[in-house]
């Protein structure tokens, strides 16, 4: 299994190309859009809804994109659909009905995020839903997480979509995790077993000789996130291709 060609054709959009000032939203409609508009592929996130429906979100609690405090795990997703995203026309979709606004017109990155914070085997439904959405999707799309069993469990469930692993450098100080899980995450040890084909890791840690290691065994190198020009001309010497937000590449 590789990624489609498509991913490494042009830079991927962090969460869409959004432009709060603008009213553009990160991991709205109208962020997809514009992506869609300039060529350029997307990275979005997923989050569980209380209903176990799969929501295009990137945060675990609201209060950053819609000024409500609380959890999306403990909002239905008849209520996320009519939440609406601050400075934003948009309200909070579900993958099923980002995917159908995509339509392959552009590859499709999503990371489904880790449940409950602790990287570990308690993963199931976010997974489940995310390959019965996808399951008759006809566009170039990718799955990834942070968490390696979700990883595994999504190469499990569609075995015909490409999975891959997002990877850090796990600094301690930034990572609400125990220093053992962070040094066995940071050593990214379960990419074979995961079943997963690329990583996409921290772009100022792509000197990790793990990286380099990976690329050599034919692993595809993706990066997150790029702020500049300079940041990208840099990262394209190891990564094959950009997640970027804040500029446009060459």
């Amino acid at each position: 299994m590789t990624l489609p060609a498509s991913f490494l054709a042009q830079p991927l959009t962090h969460r869409g190309l959004h432009n709060r000032a603008r009213g553009i939203v990160e991991n709205s409609r109208d962020a997809f859009e514009a992506a869609i508009a300039k060529g350029f592929g997307i990275e979005c996130d997923l989050q569980l809804s209380s209903d176990a429906q799969a929501m295009v979100f990137h945060d675990y609690d609201m209060q950053r994109l819609t000024g409500q405090a609380g959890a999306i795990r403990q909002r239905a997703a008849a209520d996320l659909g009519q939440t609406r995203l601050t400075d934003s026309a948009n309200t909070i979709e579900t993958l099923p009905a980002i995917l159908e606004l995509v339509a392959g017109r552009v590859p499709l990155l999503i990371e489904l995020k880790d449940q409950d914070g602790a990287m570990g085997p308690n993963i199931g439904a976010l997974e489940e839903q995310t390959a019965k959405a996808l399951k008759d999707y006809r566009g170039d799309v990718a799955v990834m997480s942070f968490n390696p069993h979700s990883t595994a469990r999504m190469a499990q469930l569609s075995p015909d979509i490409p999975c891959g692993i997002v990877t850090s450098s796990y600094d301690p100080a930034d990572w609400p995790l125990p220093e053992a899980t962070c040094a066995h995450l940071r050593a990214i040890p379960d990419y074979d077993s995961s079943g997963a084909c690329f990583i996409s890791h921290q772009v100022d840690d792509l000197s990790r000789p793990r990286v380099a290691e990976l690329k050599a065994q034919g692993a595809t190198i993706l990066c997150w996130t790029v702020r500049s020009q300079d940041q990208a001309d840099q990262a394209l010497k190891v990564a094959q291709n950009i997640t970027f937000e804040g500029y446009l590449p060459a």
